[in-house]
């Protein structure tokens, strides 16, 4: 998806709100307004072998340059959202032992980035920040509730009911991505080595390569055969481009996919009934603008339909995410603007002098 149309400073509506949202390989920086909309942005190298103190480090320099490019004072941002992967501990605002982020490990990154920057910073998990944006002015702008499931090389999730994150007692609230589908002893077993059973050793992007992976070896016909005898690895793209030109065995693998996804998006529903399930991530199988996207939605929808009550499926969409990759600054910095708001209008009329 195209990168969001950026505005000018003199379009904007102030208050203005950084957004931080760290990956593994990239980390993506954009100056947001009251609206949503985006003044400014950047993407630096993660480097994570590096350490978080240089990459908090570089964060702040990005800072200062999308602030300069796009002409705003650095006193009128005056609150910042960071988005990070877990597990962390949003309380004392430190990340705890991150799989993708290693050398980061119980890294108070909250309160680093508070100093660099020189002013608060709203701290976060990724997929929630994700889930946030599309509730302010994605998919979900026009719903009180939404829950997201992010589809990558894991899965992850955020919720919002009412207005409020969803967060947990143990920063670990709305991981929609570990929720039991799977209750077996030959269940399989979550890419990062945990628990058994979880939404996502199905549906992730990794799940979905290497279960066509142990099929073809076990003598699946299709086109893929040729990549493997090649040497290639097969990956959920390398699938979806199959399914495209028509190939059963993977179109097959991503109606089974579909089928995982609509048992998770019944248990996400009968929990806390959002009215809304936002699908979002890289995997998306060509989106609402593809024929194997919508098949994909569709199944998702159908098995949805199967387990649940004909109310709550009619009061529940489901549908594709529209931010595309920048949902997760957007979500960042709407969560600081949150934050700022709950702080009062004494703070919030300050923020838009």
């Amino acid at each position: 998806m195209a990168r969001r149309k950026q505005v000018k400073v003199d379009e904007a509506s102030p208050p203005f709100f950084w957004g931080v949202d760290v990956g593994g390989t990239n980390i993506k920086i954009g100056l947001v307004d009251d609206l949503g909309q985006t003044l400014g942005f950047e993407s630096i190298a993660t480097l994570e072998e590096h350490g978080a103190q240089p990459a908090v480090d570089r964060i702040l320099i990005g800072c200062r340059k999308v602030a300069e490019q796009a002409g705003v004072p650095w006193q009128a941002i005056c609150f910042a959202g960071l988005g990070v992967p877990g597990p962390m501990c949003l309380k004392r605002g430190i990340m705890l032992d991150p799989v993708n982020l290693p050398h980061w490990e119980k890294y108070p990154i909250q309160q680093a980035l508070s100093t660099a920057l020189g002013m608060p910073v709203a701290f976060i998990n990724d997929a929630n920040a994700a889930a946030f944006g599309e509730y302010w002015i994605g998919s979900g702008a026009d719903s009180d509730s939404l829950a997201m499931l992010t589809l990558g090389t894991g899965v992850g999730g955020g919720v919002i009911s009412e207005g409020q994150l969803i967060n947990g007692m143990n920063s670990f609230g709305s991981e929609l991505g570990h929720m039991i589908i799977d209750c077996r002893a030959d269940a399989r077993q979550c890419v990062w080595g945990g628990g058994q059973g979880q939404l996502e050793a199905y549906a992730s992007a990794s799940a979905v390569a290497a279960r066509a992976e142990e099929a073809l070896r076990a003598g699946a016909v299709s086109s893929l055969i040729r990549l493997m005898m090649a040497g290639k690895a097969i990956t959920a793209k390398r699938i979806y481009d199959a399914a495209v030109m028509g190939d059963e065995f993977s179109l097959g693998i991503i109606d089974e996919t579909a089928f995982y996804l609509g048992v998770g998006v019944a248990s996400v529903v009968h929990a806390i009934d959002p009215g809304m399930v936002v699908l979002g991530g890289a995997m998306d199988f060509g989106g609402p603008s593809c024929p194997v996207g919508q098949r994909f939605l569709s199944g998702i929808r159908k098995e949805f339909q199967n387990r649940t009550f004909p109310n709550v499926y009619s009061g529940t969409r489901i549908e594709y995410a529209k931010l595309g990759a920048d949902a997760g600054y957007i979500g960042a910095a709407g969560f600081a603007r949150q934050r700022a708001l709950d702080a009062g209008p004494a703070t919030t009329n300050e923020l838009a002098q």
